[in-house]
């Protein structure tokens, strides 16, 4: 009897843990359908200014309430669209990272709107060493001469900075962001306003340019006047070396006052004569 009642109570146990395994599992399938979006991400790493390929996405589950805004949820959407900037590998493609639709391939397609791109040649020097790359921002500087300001005392060399904040969009013939190691390159493409280009233009052929990398968060101007010979150096008018003070001179002592002429007596001694003075 006891036997038959534990065997009963054994079965009921087994069968209310089994409907429970069941009620959790389908409300855990409810909360993953519920709660999961699908979302492109890439494949492979995408280029800045390639063209998007079906072969370079794929779709992924990813949990709606952490989704980044912008993500693209059709790979349709996707269809002949141009990276505005590099992708990498399983990170999501987002609305804020592609060219509008209908631009074609290239670098043209990551030049923002109003701005233009204008390629520069420079050195491994003015390159930084070669660590200015696709999205750093440099400061321009011209070295040139100051009109009208030669004259026998002063210098008219002047170092000044002409450009701030300029966006690089490609070294050499790379869009490609690569921050293992600086590559020297003999050409930088920068993003520029209109105005900024004809300042570029004029500055290169008045004077030598240089790079100054700076850094990408820093929105502060450089409030410079400009670097000459005289304040690089510091040259200031010599301060004329103090002289001694002369010596006094001795006091003026008086001559003194010569002796009263004395009385003179002529002394005569039988055949001989004598003075005495007195």
């Amino acid at each position: 009897m006891r036997n038959t009642r534990a065997l009963i109570m054994m079965v009921v146990a087994i069968g209310m843990a089994l409907v429970a395994v069941v009620m959790a599992a389908r409300w855990i399938n409810a909360q993953a359908s519920t709660s999961t979006a699908k979302v492109a991400v890439a494949q492979v790493d995408i280029s800045l200014g390639a063209r998007i390929t079906p072969e370079m996405i794929q779709m992924v589950d990813w949990p709606s309430s952490v989704q980044p805004p912008g993500a693209i949820p059709d790979a349709k959407m996707l269809d002949a669209r141009v990276a505005r900037s590099s992708i990498m590998r399983g990170e999501p493609i987002l609305e804020s990272k592609l060219a509008p639709p209908g631009t074609q391939g290239g670098l043209s397609a990551v030049v923002a709107e109003g701005k233009r791109a204008m390629t520069v040649r420079v050195n491994d020097v003015i390159g930084v060493a070669g660590f200015a790359l696709p999205g750093n921002y440099v400061d321009i500087l011209v070295n040139t001469q100051e009109e009208g300001q030669r004259t026998a005392t002063k210098d008219p060399s002047i170092s000044k900075i002409v450009l701030e904040r300029i966006l690089v969009l490609a070294v050499a013939q790379e869009a490609n962001r690569d921050e293992t190691k600086p590559k020297v390159v003999n050409a930088v493409t920068l993003e520029l306003s209109p105005d900024q280009v004809e300042k570029l233009d004029l500055a290169r052929s008045v004077g030598t340019l240089s790079l100054v990398l700076r850094n990408q968060v820093d929105p502060k101007p450089a409030e410079t006047r400009g670097a000459t010979k005289s304040t690089l150096l510091a040259l200031q008018a010599p301060t004329p070396k103090a002289e001694p003070a002369p010596r006094p001179a001795p006091a003026h002592r008086p001559a003194p006052a010569p002796a009263a002429p004395g009385v003179k007596v002529e002394v005569i001694k039988g055949l001989e004569r004598s003075s005495q003075q007195f």
